[in-house]
């Protein structure tokens, strides 16, 4: 510590981003960084690139830009690369994942060539409606992991990059619980060459980039790095980790207005959520075994912002329902469908229908870009293991064994800002005010 803050290491040279799953997230983030790179699109939705914080006393008027208060890696310094179970390189990658349009794809289209991703790790038992050819060969999972070094290794070397960090936007694997093999690093390495079905290939991924010393963000309710081995490993590696679910379109919808209801303490009755998508995604998800993933991922945000517990008259007996409905000619246009129904005073019923038309990577891009950002700034913090201040992107966020998960957004994002003046040995701010009254 520096009497002022945390001592950073500068953002110098170049900064890749690693991601396991190049499909209509991976090629819409990576889209989105080189037409903003060229100029002819905005950082619409990164906190990273259009965020302010505000410093001191309102009365100051301090409200610097996230990116000019703490130093992260600028956009140019960027070098982007990942894996996937099919060979298309990023130009095609976008127009089959049918989010952004030609126009816009075909003015990037030399830098979107030149990205092709690497064989995967992958095996189908584990997401059971895809099937793929670009896929790694290997005696056991443990050899995976080092095929999986060898790719980090040699695109650092390649590329001269000074720091990478890994952000996994591949599918959702099939439902698992922490079991004996996730306990120790040593019965998970066991496991590893053992081929223990309890590890998943984005656990593989995980160990490989954590073993590395390469920070690691998991954008799917995959156990991933949630799990002890790994949690233990980063935090004795020096690594930060966080996770799980990137946070898009109904369970950010979720997290914007369950505190509004809980604020003003109105009751709920039951909160009914159906999607339909047509995406990789929801072909996936089609599947019973994934979709128990996504829905355990879902279904525990509201239970952890309302508090039935602390409040039994308003929250005590709601139903609550979720359903992910594979639906081909929407594409990447989700619709979520919400009905919520709720009372106020003297238990009088009223309703609340929500009808989200969302674009499901173009709300997830973002996230991609903030997260790989401001992880890299935990990195040269010397910030370890999870990182709860990034919970703010998460539908399900990893924290210490012995907390509840933070899900209200607002408390996320104080949390996220704090987090930056803390590091900057600015004030902490707490919206009290009185001292503008004394």
């Amino acid at each position: 510590m520096s009497s002022k803050g945390i001592d950073i290491a500068p953002a110098n040279g170049k900064l890749g981003i690693v991601l396991p799953g190049m499909g209509a997230v991976s090629s819409t983030f990576i889209a989105g960084v080189e037409a903003i790179r060229k100029g002819i699109a905005k950082p619409i939705g990164s906190l990273t690139q259009m965020g302010t914080i505000r410093l001191g006393k309102r009365t100051e008027n301090r409200v610097p830009a996230i990116k000019e208060f703490v130093p992260l890696a600028e956009l140019n310094d960027l070098v982007l690369g990942g894996w996937d179970i099919f060979p298309d390189n990023m130009y095609e990658a976008s127009l089959k994942a049918g989010v952004l349009e030609k126009s816009l794809i075909d003015q990037i289209k030399p830098g979107l060539e030149s990205i092709r991703p690497w064989p995967a790790a992958f095996d189908r038992s584990y997401v059971k409606r895809l099937d793929g050819t670009h896929v790694k060969k290997a005696a056991n999972k443990m050899e995976l992991a080092e095929q999986v070094q060898e790719d980090m290794r040699n695109f650092r070397e390649q590329k001269q990059l000074d720091r990478i960090v890994m952000v996994w936007c591949g599918s959702t694997e099939i439902f698992l619980k922490r079991e004996a093999v996730h306990q120790t690093v040593e019965s998970f390495e066991k496991g590893l060459v053992n081929n223990d079905p309890g590890i998943a290939p984005s656990m593989i991924y995980a160990y490989a980039a954590i073993k590395m010393g390469i920070p690691y963000a998991n954008g799917a309710p995959n156990l991933s790095a949630d799990i002890p081995a790994l949690t233990h490993m980063a935090k004795e590696r020096n690594v930060p980790i966080c996770g799980k679910d990137f946070k898009t379109g109904q369970t950010l919808m979720k997290t914007i207005l369950a505190p509004g209801l809980k604020a003003r303490l109105i009751g709920l009755n039951g909160w009914f959520s159906t999607n339909i998508l047509g995406n990789r995604d929801g072909e996936v998800l089609d599947d019973p075994e994934s979709f128990k993933t996504k829905e355990e991922s879902k279904l525990s945000v509201l239970e952890h912002i309302l508090q039935p517990q602390h409040y039994p008259d308003l929250y005590s007996n709601y139903t609550h329902k979720v359903r992910i409905n594979y639906y081909p000619p929407r594409g990447d246009n989700k619709e979520g469908w919400d009905n919520i129904d709720i009372f106020g005073w003297l238990g009088y019923p009223m309703q609340i229908k929500v009808d989200f038309l969302c674009r499901d990577s173009i709300l997830a891009a973002p996230i991609v870009l903030d997260l790989a950002l401001f992880l890299d700034l935990a990195y040269r913090c010397g910030m370890s293991g999870i990182q709860e201040w990034l919970s703010f992107y998460f539908k399900s966020p990893m924290c210490a064994p012995e907390l509840y998960p933070e899900h209200d957004l607002f408390i996320q994002l104080m949390k996220l800002k704090n987090t930056l003046r803390y590091i900057q040995g600015e004030e902490m701010i707490t919206h009290l005010g009185l001292e503008y009254y004394d």
